[in-house]
């Protein structure tokens, strides 16, 4: 199988990289080779490669900036989305692209089923659903993996900024009322690539068959004070951490440009049903990540 996978230099993307080699022939481009935000290049990019998958991790990912720049995050997020979809439909190919709990509005209190009514707070999570919907209505075989709260060893994320402030300050506030799942970029891209080695033999079935929006993210739920007192809790010797005191706050207290979800627990039961994957707990995760 001949696997197209973007973003390469994101997150997810940069896990993807390993995993996917295990399932595939694995043609890896990052911004520089293929950038969402220049559509005129996508579609030859494509068309020269002829991919059977094209996997999408590629994405506009900054929550507070996507505010003050609507139309690159809507550029790469909700319209290049779309033409990825139409050209895998053109070449007979699948594609796998990845989505967000913040399409969602944060009014549930118990954890957002796939078809519960979507209503984004905030500008990132507009133009990730649309996104969406761009793939749905091409036609394409497609999979949308919606996940949370992403972190790893790579990147920019919550868990290194964690990390970083803890050599810097003494005290660091965190808001303790946004419930959601942390999910490892590693989990992500090894659960991807268990679901893309099912498709063998014969993939075009197996993602006719299979086709459609699942959650994807660690089992659990936490805040985001939560989050950081369990890193603290398991990370760092005392000689290297100037940090004395971590202080749970109330969102106003932390105001920012974009508006987040009170909760956005994902129900994942449908992944774990339709391919057999147990998702782990987010704490156990979390602590694998620390040992590494």
């Amino acid at each position: 199988m001949k696997i197209l996978l973007t973003g390469t230099t994101g997150q997810v993307g940069w896990e993807l990289q390993r995993t996917l080699m295990t399932v595939g022939d694995v043609i890896s481009l990052g911004r520089n080779q293929l950038d969402l935000a220049k559509p005129d290049t996508i579609c030859q990019i494509i068309r020269d490669v002829k991919p059977d998958l094209i996997v999408n991790p590629a994405a506009y990912t900054v929550v507070d900036k996507a505010e003050s720049e609507p139309d690159l995050a809507m550029m790469i997020n909700g319209i290049a989305p779309g033409i990825i979809a139409e050209e895998a439909k053109r070449l007979g190919a699948a594609m796998i692209h990845y989505s967000t709990d913040y399409v969602f509005d944060g009014t549930k209190d118990t954890p957002y089923l796939e078809n519960d009514r979507t209503n984004p707070q905030n500008i990132y999570g507009k133009t990730k659903l649309a996104g969406e919907e761009a793939i749905k209505s091409v036609g394409v075989n497609y999979l949308i993996l919606r996940t949370s709260w992403v972190y790893g060893l790579h990147g920019k994320n919550f868990l290194l900024t964690m990390q970083r402030l803890a050599k810097e300050r003494e005290e660091i506030r965190v808001v303790d009322d946004q419930i959601g799942a942390p999910t490892w970029s590693r989990m992500i891209a090894e659960i991807t690539a268990q679901i893309v080695s099912q498709s063998q033999p014969n993939p075009s079935n197996f993602f006719a068959s299979k086709s459609g929006l699942y959650h994807l993210s660690a089992s659990g739920k936490t805040s985001w004070y939560g989050f950081a007192k369990a890193i603290f809790n398991d990370d760092f010797p005392n000689n290297e951490r100037k940090l004395q005191r971590l202080i749970p706050i109330t969102t106003p207290e932390y105001p920012t440009p974009a508006n987040r979800p009170a909760f956005s627990l994902l129900d994942h039961q449908k992944l774990s049903h339709t391919f057999g994957l147990v998702m782990p707990d987010w704490e156990q995760v979390l602590q694998l990540v620390l040992a590494i």
